[in-house]
């Protein structure tokens, strides 16, 4: 209500405040800032100092608006994750690496006849991965050792040092993550880059 009663304090465009001439209620600043002052110096120096203040009061009470505002309008509803798309050359060869060593299933209601390539879509919890046999547009080779550095599919398992008994009885080579964390790094016969990190149950 005191701001309603007021006159607002206008402020003229300098490097203060870059923005240009803004209006901000006085109320917002102490009472205290308007005492007379002393000498000329000080005056011009105290408001210097009120212009600033309330120059980020007046940005600062802006950005808390806009983002805010932002924030309402991006809400889309995001769920989850639902699946990713991954390339292969062959699909039984990439099948038999993803059902066979890592122990995906495939999910059987998914249709495979209604697209114009060979695909599959393997559970993995309540998410998928999709199985496209398709050209792959990236190169198979010069990629980087560590699959933590190139894109890669995470997924979250409970036991890394079971798996990494699996990978090594298939004779699939892996990295373990640099950061020391339980996670582990391999790749798929397309080159496509895994990692598998271990989460509490």
């Amino acid at each position: 209500m005191a701001s309603l009663l007021n006159p607002p304090l206008t402020l003229p465009q300098n490097k203060l405040n870059p923005g240009g001439v803004l209006s901000v209620a006085t109320s917002a600043i102490p009472s205290k800032n308007f005492q007379p002052f002393l000498t000329q110096k000080r005056s011009h120096r105290h408001c210097l100092l009120i212009r600033a203040k309330a120059s980020v009061e007046t940005d600062m009470l802006a950005k808390d608006s806009v983002g805010a505002d932002a924030v309402d309008d991006k809400d889309f509803g995001v769920v989850s994750m639902h699946h990713v798309g991954i390339l292969c050359e062959n699909l039984e060869r990439s099948l038999d690496f993803y059902q066979n060593i890592l122990g995906l299933e495939i999910n059987e209601a998914r249709p495979h006849d209604k697209l114009p390539y060979r695909g599959a879509w393997l559970w993995v919890g309540s998410e998928m991965i999709h199985l496209m046999e398709l050209p792959n547009p990236d190169p198979l080779t010069g990629r980087p050792e560590h699959g933590g550095r190139d894109r890669h599919t995470c997924i979250a398992i409970r036991d890394v040092s079971k798996l990494k008994v699996i990978l090594d009885e298939a004779g699939i080579p892996y990295t373990l993550s640099r950061s020391g964390r339980p996670a582990i790094f391999t790749r798929d016969p397309d080159a496509n880059a895994l990692e598998f990190t271990q989460v509490d149950a």
